[in-house]
């Protein structure tokens, strides 16, 4: 699951001493007025890639260089670092301090694997779980990490299907939610995606410990074409889920849909205005627990669709450029967007003149 929300009052207290003194008294004031920090990847305007720690107006409190394209990002509030994957295929990922208090680790892809931009801490902070792609057998993975000894892989196992994507902890703490996008790719083949005809997505939760499968949720054979790729559970312990359609663009497949291990897995209906304006595509998905919503974002729509938890009903639907990014922020979300912006709940947008952010967000408590 994500962290929890965070406010202002509880920063410092939260934040502790080795956080304030490591600060430059620029970002320890830009810290300590805001109401939430995030983290995201970005692009250097100049060139360059990056991770950096943001306040909601989107001021930079911290930034850590990478070697290349970032994608995802997962925290720890055991040891409070997070770690930036790299976006598919890249092969490697990074676990940095938000304070810079301590050097970054590097944590490189093994042979015939490379990282999907998705991972996860165990609730003990003791492993970090990273889905992977085994590309010449065409099989997805998930890699397993000791974080108490500088991050050594020490083992691996199936995600029960093909081009895993997002992965989250289920609430219970025993249990992996998966995303299997069933898109096959092979460095080798750059970007191509090779069996689009017989691609099958799929929704899996599997015992973290064992690797064992527990449910296995499959779309149905006209709907094969529709890649599950990103998730978040809401207060109710539902995981909601986005896809992107790899089928003709003037299908008009449902995109968003939500599950509960033994009890449902189902495909919302949304209005067809809106489903047109989402393209096919939904690049992240947020839920903010305190709100009961949930909101999807679709950078190739420009649009950013709010849901009601409940009833899966649309709330609001805003145009955004390029809109990606997602995060719960007091009763509404915070979003980035790929041409620079941060865009609050109530609309206030901040352009920053020399980073774009990359597709994803997350609410961070140091």
């Amino acid at each position: 699951m994500r962290t929890p929300l965070f406010d202002r009052r509880d920063f410092l207290k939260a934040a502790g001493v080795s956080f304030v003194t490591v600060l430059a008294p620029a970002a320890l004031g830009r810290a300590a007025e805001a109401d939430a920090l995030y983290a995201t990847a970005y692009q250097r305007r100049d060139g360059g890639f990056g991770v950096a720690v943001l306040t909601e107006r989107g001021r930079m409190v911290h930034a850590l260089p990478l070697p290349d394209r970032g994608h995802d990002i997962s925290f720890d509030p055991v040891s409070r670092r997070s770690v930036v994957f790299a976006r598919q295929p890249g092969t490697f990922a990074v676990v940095f301090d938000h304070a810079g208090g301590r050097g970054p680790v590097t944590i490189p892809s093994v042979a015939g694997r490379h990282f999907f931009g998705h991972g996860v801490f165990s609730p003990d902070g003791k492993l970090l779980y990273a889905t992977e792609n085994d590309f010449d057998n065409a099989a997805g993975m998930v890699g397993v990490y000791d974080a108490t000894a500088s991050f050594r892989r020490i083992g691996e196992f199936l995600t029960h299907g093909v081009g895993p994507h997002e992965l989250l902890l289920c609430p219970d703490g025993k249990t992996l939610a998966i995303a299997n996008g069933g898109i096959e790719t092979h460095p080798d083949f750059g970007a191509a995606k090779l069996n689009i005809p017989t691609m099958k997505p799929s929704l899996v939760f599997a015992d973290r410990t064992s690797g064992d499968l527990l449910e296995k949720h499959e779309l149905a054979p006209a709907l094969h074409k529709l890649s599950i790729r990103h998730m978040d559970f809401d207060r109710t312990g539902t995981l909601w889920f986005g896809c992107q359609h790899e089928g003709p663009a003037t299908e008009r497949p449902a995109l968003v849909g939500r599950a509960r291990m033994g009890e449902r897995f189902e495909l919302i209906d949304i209005p067809e205005k809106t489903l047109v304006g989402l393209r096919n595509y939904v690049g992240s998905v947020a839920a903010n627990p305190a709100a009961g919503t949930v909101a999807v974002s679709s950078p190739q729509g420009n649009a950013l669709v709010v849901l009601d938890a409940k009833y899966g009903r649309v709330v609001s639907v805003l145009d955004l450029t390029e809109v990606c990014g997602l995060a719960p922020d007091s009763d509404g979300f915070l979003a980035s967007t790929g041409t620079g912006e941060i865009i609050a709940p109530d609309g206030e947008a901040a352009k920053d003149r020399e980073h774009v952010w990359d597709n994803h967000m997350l609410r961070i408590l140091l």
